[in-house]
């Protein structure tokens, strides 16, 4: 091989796939896995993480929805339920009624 004019042989320690192209396309990748400051393999691995974590806390939060929906719905349809609330809650109470309140639990 002529290199600049002078004779270059690989020397035998060299495997003969290997070639400079080769080299600094491993060296790129290398170097965009974990030299990288923001996407390095180890953030992409945290990151990951980071969003199985969200995505079970929304998949929580969208369960809690679902319970306050039904409770919602329930209030609005149920008079039963409206007026029991009502009582326990603001302390309301009918006409000619009295309500005693004890700490006893």
């Amino acid at each position: 091989m002529n290199i600049f004019g002078k004779s270059f042989t690989r020397p035998s320690w060299i495997p003969k796939w290997l070639n400079i192209p080769l080299v600094i396309f491993f060296v790129f990748i290398a170097s965009l896995l974990f030299l990288n400051k923001e996407y390095n393999f180890m953030n992409i691995i945290k990151y990951k993480k980071e969003i199985k974590a969200l995505k079970a806390e929304i998949k929580a939060n969208e369960d809690s929805a679902l319970i306050y929906e039904k409770k919602i719905q329930e209030l609005n349809t149920d008079k039963a339920t409206q007026e029991r609330i009502v009582r326990e809650h603001y302390g309301m109470k009918r006409l000619n009624e009295e309500i005693y309140i004890t700490d006893i639990p």
